[in-house]
């Protein structure tokens, strides 16, 4: 979203001179456009909005209005999705660890429920002895080897995932034959979440071609979903000079599989995609006042109202897509300088060396792709959590006011005497 000067001056009088802006338009064409590529390739599609990449509960709910399942991995997450209103039978429950009451309350509600371990399957079995006249349903979190032609394709170089049933050792078929046991209990879906360096096409291909095999074997006529679960790529900016696949390409990849493996079917199991970055990273922007500038020896420093928090929490030192909105353009010479932050941590940059016209105070420097993770893990570290204020057809309206103190210092949680 492209703001002028005086527009982003206008926001920073009512809300604040550092503040997120979501782009509620883009919000909505990123979901039609993931639930289009799909649906065109296999009708029994299902969205569920990973709640973990941004849990902002105005956002869930336009994605609920939308036509987004919530896809939650905690009992925080779901009484959040249940508080907007979004209908029990459309939150997806992963996460690995459930407690008793949180399993109770899942399916007494009627909520999609994948068990990710033995003990949470124990606490299944408890539930349907509990209630004997009541039919249970459960997914099964598999794990399963998922790698691309012996290379190994997790997150941080892990051999293995440390979520979800084992199928190598035999602890899935036992989970499997243990509860069929039960009368009262159904499988009656896979998931297979991977966390992954590359977000390949032919990850997905194996993660839904070997669930699709699972639950041919084990699962039968029962099948209700297959859970692929989220991490695709979303449209990136080409600052990042990533040749990633589009929201097509991994339609036609995993809906390929799909329909060759259940086109005998006379029912077709759902398919279940999980997106969280590819849904949200590209519909927020933090905007903050540069406050003022400094040279030290030969390095410019510019400080902004803002924190190395409010965009990149993991602190990694790639640079994120920014552009810098000037009071007026002055002409001088291009310099090289460093954007730092409020804190008084010696590593809070926001962006290094960038090459340019050197800010003056009260211009405003604009980082995109924000929306991921960033919401949920900014502490309220040093300075208050600031606004987030939505756009939507030239109107702004805030989602999140500014901390004070007394929600900074919650007086229900905080003894001050």
């Amino acid at each position: 979203m492209m703001l002028s000067y005086h527009q982003i001056k206008e926001l920073d009088q009512e809300f604040g001179s550092s503040f997120y802006l979501l782009d509620i338009n883009k919000l909505r064409n990123n979901y039609q456009k993931i639930d289009s590529a799909f649906k065109r390739r296999y009708q029994n599609f299902i969205i569920g909005y990973s709640y973990k990449t941004n849990y902002l509960p105005y956002l869930c709910s336009v994605m609920s209005q939308l036509g987004a399942y919530a896809e939650v991995v905690s009992r925080l997450e779901y009484d959040l999705a249940i508080k907007i209103g979004v209908d029990p039978r459309k939150i997806i429950f992963n996460g690995p660890l459930k407690t008793f009451e949180d399993i109770e309350i899942a399916l007494n509600y009627g909520s999609i429920l994948n068990v990710d371990s033995l003990y949470e399957m124990e606490d299944v079995k408890n539930y349907s002895e509990k209630y004997t006249s009541k039919q249970v349903k459960v997914g099964l979190r598999v794990n399963f080897d998922i790698t691309n032609n012996g290379e190994n394709v997790l997150q941080e170089g892990f051999d293995r995932s440390r979520f979800g049933i084992c199928t190598t050792n035999g602890n899935f078929q036992d989970a499997v034959k243990e509860l069929r046991e039960l009368e009262n209990i159904r499988i009656v879906g896979l998931h297979g979440h991977f966390s992954t360096r590359e977000r390949k096409l032919e990850t997905y291909e194996n993660i839904t071609k070997g669930l699709c095999q699972l639950a041919k074997e084990y699962i039968g006529d029962s099948l209700e979903f297959i859970d692929i679960g989220g991490g695709i790529y979303g449209e990136l900016p080409a600052s990042f000079k990533l040749n990633a696949p589009s929201f097509d390409d991994y339609a036609e990849a995993v809906c390929r599989i799909m329909n060759n493996e259940f086109q005998n079917n006379e029912r077709k199991p759902y398919l279940i995609l999980e997106p969280g970055i590819s849904m949200v990273a590209n519909t927020f922007q933090f905007i903050a006042k540069v406050i003022g500038t400094k040279r030290i020896k030969d390095k410019y420093f510019v400080l902004i109202d803002g924190s190395v928090h409010n965009i990149k929490p993991t602190m990694h030192k790639r640079n994120l897509p920014m552009q810098i909105v000037k009071q007026k353009v002055t002409g001088e010479k291009y310099v090289s300088y460093n954007i730092v932050g409020y804190t008084c941590m010696e590593k809070d940059y926001l962006a290094y060396e960038i090459n340019g016209e050197l800010p003056k105070k009260d211009d405003y420097v604009i980082f995109e792709n924000v929306g991921a993770y960033t919401i949920v893990f900014n502490p309220p570290f040093i300075k208050e959590r600031p606004s987030i204020v939505a756009a939507c057809n030239n109107e702004f309206f805030v989602v999140r006011k500014k901390e004070s103190l007394r929600e900074f210092f919650n007086e229900d949680l905080y003894i001050f005497k």
